[in-house]
């Protein structure tokens, strides 16, 4: 059995004790400490280096710890594996991914049952997230027998976004942010289709041609770096405007009839999708640099103004609607064409996505644990998500002003600093006993949530940790732009306004799917698959002329099945979409929203 940290500890304090009795020496002083070095492995990590800054600070107040982020790129997580060390704190990108089936099955993840660490240094976890550490005790049961394991199936962790119900759908993240303040003073045309969405771009680049740097602006400003089986934009636009998943391995999964779609396949409307990009990019609607510049990069040109639209919120309302942005009465907000039927993802008890783990070689486990355990209190998941909670004083019968919430009569509150660090978190700078710096500056790279933001936080009265829907914040002063788009939809949230709109698809059934291990030969072949339609996408959205993106399809298409020619692919993942549709009719699922 392993002699953890904790064994040894334990070891040396009955050394000490009977040492003390004798010498009346042995003594041990925390705060001469020096700061423990952990290293997290994230692969959902947009980062590379030491955290700096408030969440920095906490965790050196917290844990006496300090953290640097190793970020996923070509050959890490192997180059990772052949050293032995994947890292204190691993994120691993899936479940369903080789790679954790490759850590289970070499024993390079630690057994959170070993010493009983889960129970005694993860309490939380222990006590609230039965289902999900249920659910990946059973994965890693199969991984065992795939792999002639013969051991006990234990828990190496627990996938993200935890929810505490399973009956409701998160909020929407396919939201069709739109610069609100140009559709209206383009006179609030109708919207029907994306030839209509298309028009509405067009006018709004006649109108603002510019950011405000003075740099061209753009309907889409968008970049490489999160395409996996296909180019991330086009698939995301199946996703919003027709409602396939498009995070189904390597095609299309249409949660309504359990069909799955190849991306050549003209059913998918994959095509369609790059079709619409290059449209828009020969219109000059698409920024030149996007198949070279990094999210970082998109992102800067995103708060500048430089970008009209966006289908998702994290590349638009979330980045664009700083507060200084409202003062000047300009705000993306939700315009869904009329005939998108956007999907919103089903929360799941068991998690879904990425996976918190610990490294197998750590020689910290205890205080990685105690980490992960305290990120999935509610507190600690409040403070991961929005800044240190301000402490009350007694004296003065106020909350810390230098802090960001606080939990007051069963409701969380921002301060001054918390509102204006959600809003604008590039410009908000922190107070020096935070790190100083601007809040952006000072979040946790890690990028890898513990609950699902629209789960119920249990220290309140019925609220879930997503701010958009808290009580304190409902009747706050609100720009006159943004009360003219409430005035116009009759709604206050764009998640009010899409669920009224009663026109979407619930996925229950792939954000917490496992899919059977690939064999070599698969994964040789997807490799190829996944080189050749991302390629072909962007040329295609690069295209000069629409007859020359046609004929980057038909190539595409060619080359596609050359690499599959006996659809060895296609059938496996036919499969696999049966066991998803199985599980999305056993939630209810399988009916269209319209």
């Amino acid at each position: 059995m392993r002699v953890t940290k904790k064994a040894v500890l334990l070891l040396l304090m009955g050394v000490c004790i009977t040492g003390a009795l004798l010498f009346s020496g042995c003594s041990n002083k925390d705060e001469n400490k020096e700061p423990v070095q952990l290293t997290v492995y994230s692969q959902l990590a947009n980062y590379s280096g030491k955290l700096t800054g408030w969440f920095a600070q906490v965790l050196l107040d917290e844990f006496n710890c300090e953290m640097t982020i190793i970020p996923e790129s070509d050959g890490t997580f192997d180059t990772r594996m052949e050293s032995g060390d994947l890292g204190d704190i691993v994120i691993i990108g899936s479940t369903s991914s080789g790679e954790y089936y490759r850590a289970v099955s070499g024993g390079y993840l630690y057994d959170w049952n070993e010493d009983d660490l889960l129970e005694n240094e993860g309490q939380y976890i222990y006590d609230n997230m039965g289902y999900a550490l249920e659910s990946n005790r059973k994965l890693n049961e199969i991984i065992y027998n795939e792999n002639g394991i013969d051991k006990e199936p234990t828990i190496y962790g627990f996938m993200q976004n935890v929810a505490t119900s399973s009956s409701d759908h998160r909020e929407f993240i396919y939201t069709w942010d739109i610069r609100w303040d140009l559709y209206r003073q383009l006179g609030s045309p109708q919207i029907k289709n994306l030839d209509d969405y298309y028009e509405l771009l067009l006018a709004m680049k006649e109108i603002s041609p510019l950011d405000e740097s003075g740099n061209p602006a753009y309907a889409f400003s968008m970049w490489p770096d999160w395409d996996g089986h296909m180019m991330m934009y086009a698939k995301c636009l199946v996703t919003t405007y027709w409602g396939y998943e498009g995070d189904f391995g390597a095609g299309m999964f249409n949660t309504e009839t359990g069909e799955y779609y190849r991306p050549i396949d003209e059913d998918s409307h994959y095509f369609d999708a790059l079709r619409f990009f290059n449209k828009l990019y020969r219109a000059d609607l698409i920024d030149e640099n996007s198949m070279t510049q990094t999210v970082q990069m998109a992102g800067e040109k995103m708060i500048n103004g430089g970008v009209f639209a966006s289908v998702f919120n994290y590349a638009g309302s979330s980045i664009f609607n700083t507060q200084e942005h409202q003062d000047e009465n300009k705000m993306m907000l939700t315009l869904v064409p009329e005939d998108a039927r956007p999907i919103a993802y089903g929360m799941s008890t068991e998690g879904s996505g990425s996976i918190w783990t610990i490294g197998a070689n750590t020689e910290y486990p205890e205080l990685c644990m105690s980490i992960i355990n305290w990120l999935a209190t509610p507190k600690g998941f409040l403070t991961y998500t929005y800044g240190p909670e301000a402490s009350y004083d007694e004296e003065t019968g106020e909350y810390d002003p230098e802090s960001c919430w606080y939990i007051k009569d069963g409701y969380v509150n921002f301060t001054k600093l918390g509102e204006a660090a959600y809003t604008s978190r590039k410009k908000t700078q922190m107070p020096e006993k935070w790190g100083g710096g601007t809040y952006q500056d000072g979040v946790c790279e890690i990028n890898a949530n513990t609950w699902d933001l629209d789960a119920s936080n249990p220290l309140t009265n019925d609220e879930t940790y997503n701010a958009v829907n808290w009580s304190s914040r409902q009747d706050q002063e609100i720009s006159e732009i943004e009360q003219d788009w409430r005035d116009f939809t009759g709604c206050k949230t764009p998640n009010e306004y899409l669920s009224k709109r009663n026109k979407y698809i619930i996925n229950r059934s792939t954000p917490s799917f496992n899919y059977a291990t690939l064999s070599d030969e698969l994964k040789v072949i997807i490799s190829q698959l996944d080189e050749c339609v991302t390629n072909y996408s962007w040329m295609a959205v690069y295209a000069d002329s629409e007859e020359k993106c046609e004929a980057i399809l038909q190539e595409m298409t060619t080359k596609y099945n050359t690499y599959d020619p006996d659809n060895i692919v296609y059938n496996w993942y036919k499969e696999e979409a049966k066991k998803a549709y199985a599980i999305e009719l056993q939630k209810g699922g399988g009916q269209p929203n319209n």
